[in-house]
């Protein structure tokens, strides 16, 4: 059934090119693999960092718990030229660093950036400063800077102040309205609207509305 070949010159050969063919086809696959190892690696890394980032934007917020507009000088200034936000981080934050918060500041007549007065900038722009909420009433002694929320708690007032002293000049008058955008070093955003009672006492200070 079954022929055995005994002749040597009808015995088949494996040439120098099938293997080197063979070896092609394997350098080729390893390489394909490599590709395919590394840009897994790459997205996984990618998506993670994409997810923590998401996470930190939705769950990082500063929070204003109300607003109060004053006058720094009653004696000269009969606009409101200070603008006091109490603010708070959110439920599930993570420390929030009040020297990285930028505040976008938007009226009718202006639409600005500004910065901690402890930020590290390279171009000149208005500033804000931020003192433990629960001492400052703005009056009497300079209150206790407080540049981060670490807890739920913590309360700090962020001043604005909006006169040409600080390259603002847009003091506050009754009936006015301005938006006002924090963001935090997450780039997690909250936006609040301030709006002026229609009619003001000759009071130093009055609330500025949602």
């Amino acid at each position: 059934m079954f022929e055995t070949i005994t002749d040597e010159d009808k015995r088949g050969q494996v040439g120098i090119g099938t293997l080197i063919v063979f070896i092609a086809m394997v350098l080729v696959a390893a390489i394909a693999a490599g590709v395919l190892i590394n840009t897994a690696g790459s997205l996984q890394s990618q998506a993670s960092d994409t997810g923590t980032e998401t996470q930190q934007a939705v769950a990082n917020q500063i929070e204003v718990v109300h607003a109060v507009a004053e006058r720094q000088n009653t004696d000269t200034e009969p606009d409101f030229d200070e603008l006091r936000l109490i603010v708070k981080k959110s439920a599930g934050s993570d420390v929030i660093d009040m020297t990285s918060v930028t505040v976008q500041y938007t009226s009718d007549n202006t639409s600005t950036t500004i910065v901690h007065e402890e930020a590290d900038q390279s171009v000149d722009a208005p500033t804000f400063i931020t003192y433990d909420a629960g001492e400052y009433d703005g009056y009497g002694d300079t209150p206790t800077t407080q540049d981060s929320l670490t807890e739920t708690g913590d309360r700090v007032a962020l001043i604005i102040d909006l006169s040409d002293d600080n390259d603002l000049d847009e003091p506050l008058e009754p009936g006015d309205s301005s938006f006002v955008e924090i963001v935090d070093q997450s780039g997690a955003k909250f936006s609040y609207g301030v709006t002026m009672p229609q009619t003001i006492n000759d009071d130093e200070q009055t609330i500025a509305e949602v």
